[in-house]
């Protein structure tokens, strides 16, 4: 059962002071590991009472909010490949619906809220900033600025390319890891698909041993969020960061590698699928060689 109630935030209430903000940004309060419950003023209307009290206790990784209301403007849940049930899951996206909560899941086995939260939130509050700046799409009359994804300036390394590439670090960091003999081949390959029912899903390999790969896959699902990057290249780039996670320590251990064949059969899969994809064009330019 979906809400009929009002979907335009009016039910959602500002988050309790309790413990400190995780950091204060671009005139918002980012908070970690609050439930669903608190921010939420009672049971929606259009939501059963076994649906209120299973995701009232779920929890967000990430609640950003308006700095000067208090009150929630979007929050992140970061889940594993077989992190919860499915039933669970729409229960508590009739709950986001049903109080017009804005809410990116990312899925993945690598990324975790402890160590990626901070940066994600920085990152996402910068991209919605930057494009409440954006001329409205179609506006003959106003010139249309670089997108944030796009933008060019230093990277870290001294290079120049996409600062706002999430996974530019990573980039960076496979290339030092083939100078170093630990890889064979210093580019981080990629593609990524959006599904007409469903996710957009990132996949980001590097060569580590001749034939074998790391490979890291991620999904994003979108309830009524938006940040101003199309969310294939925001997925894209974040399997980019979960490989770079295992490139920081890969002198100590060796990741678990895929042979490439597995991979291309993963890809044939992929293409036997094409008829369910949005938008074709984001896997046919793409290939793995």
């Amino acid at each position: 059962m979906t809400s009929t109630g009002p979907d335009d935030g009016s039910r959602l209430r500002p988050l309790a002071a309790g413990r400190g903000p995780l950091l204060e940004r671009g005139g918002h309060v980012v908070h970690t590991t609050r439930r669903l419950g608190e921010l939420v003023s009672g049971r929606p209307p259009g939501i059963t009472g076994h649906q209120w009290s299973t995701a009232g206790r779920a929890t967000l990784d990430v609640v950003v909010c308006d700095g000067g209301t208090g009150r929630p403007v979007f929050a992140v849940e970061f889940t594993t490949p077989a992190a919860e049930a499915q039933r669970e899951i729409r229960m508590r996206d009739a709950v986001y619906a049903a109080v017009g909560l804005a809410v990116l899941r990312i899925q993945s086995a690598t990324l975790r809220p402890g160590p990626h939260a901070r940066r994600v939130a920085e990152y996402l509050i910068d991209a919605r900033g930057y494009a409440a700046g954006m001329p409205e799409p179609g506006d003959p009359e106003a010139e249309q600025p670089v997108g944030f994804r796009d933008i060019v300036g230093r990277l870290p390394d001294g290079r120049s390319g996409h600062v706002n590439d999430l996974g530019a670090i990573a980039r960076a960091a496979a290339v030092e890891a083939y100078v170093a003999r630990q890889l064979v081949d210093p580019i981080v390959r990629g593609l990524h698909v959006r599904w007409t029912n469903g996710p957009v899903e990132g996949w980001a390999w590097a060569e580590v041993r001749p034939g074998r790969c790391l490979v890291e896959r991620v999904l994003l699902w979108e309830h009524r969020f938006s940040c101003g990057v199309d969310a294939a290249r925001l997925a894209g780039d974040l399997a980019v960061t979960a490989i770079g996670e295992h490139l920081r320590r890969i002198d100590a251990r060796e990741p678990d590698l895929v042979p490439r064949r597995d991979l291309g059969r993963d890809f044939d899969r992929l293409r036997s699928r094409r008829g369910e994809m949005a938008h074709r064009f984001d896997f046919d330019h793409l290939t793995f060689d």
